[in-house]
């Protein structure tokens, strides 16, 4: 093996390692929620806005913001059995109203228990779907989101 098939092969290990990054801690996230879906008998909701990064060689290349859309969360809300219960994880800085509105009246909609539980913050108008819960949950030590 030349100098030149070495460089090659670490060019295209170093231009893979932020996808495979990326897809490993998505795989990390969906056992936590997973864990904790068997831990509390329950369906978890993620409303998370959070900036990732994308590095190449160790240097950060580009940053942008990760958001698990309303609409997926409202889709997952209506999808859930009304005997199955709810827990809801927000932190978010806030956004549309609207599609504030349309998560807390669904959650004041579902029949069975649903918890919110707010890491960290919940600014704006999904404060809205904090306060019409019953059940309030302070930060989740266990998930790292």
């Amino acid at each position: 093996m030349s100098f030149i098939d070495i460089f090659w092969l670490f060019f295209m290990l170093s231009a893979l390692q932020p996808v495979l990054h990326q897809r490993m801690l998505e795989a990390m996230r969906m056992r936590k929620i997973a864990s904790l879906e068997r831990k509390r008998s329950s369906r978890v909701i993620l409303l998370v806005h959070r900036q990732e990064t994308m590095r190449l060689l160790g240097f950060p290349i580009m940053r942008y913001i990760d958001v698990d859309d309303s609409e997926e969360v409202l889709r997952a809300i209506h999808m859930t059995d009304d005997d199955i219960p709810l827990d809801i994880i927000l932190h978010t800085p806030g956004g549309l109203v609207l599609a504030a509105l349309q998560i807390a009246r669904a959650i004041r909609g579902h029949k069975a228990k649903v918890t919110v539980f707010v890491p960290h913050y919940a600014k704006g108008g999904l404060h809205l779907a904090e306060v019409t819960t019953r059940y309030w949950g302070q930060g989740l030590a266990m998930m790292s989101l």
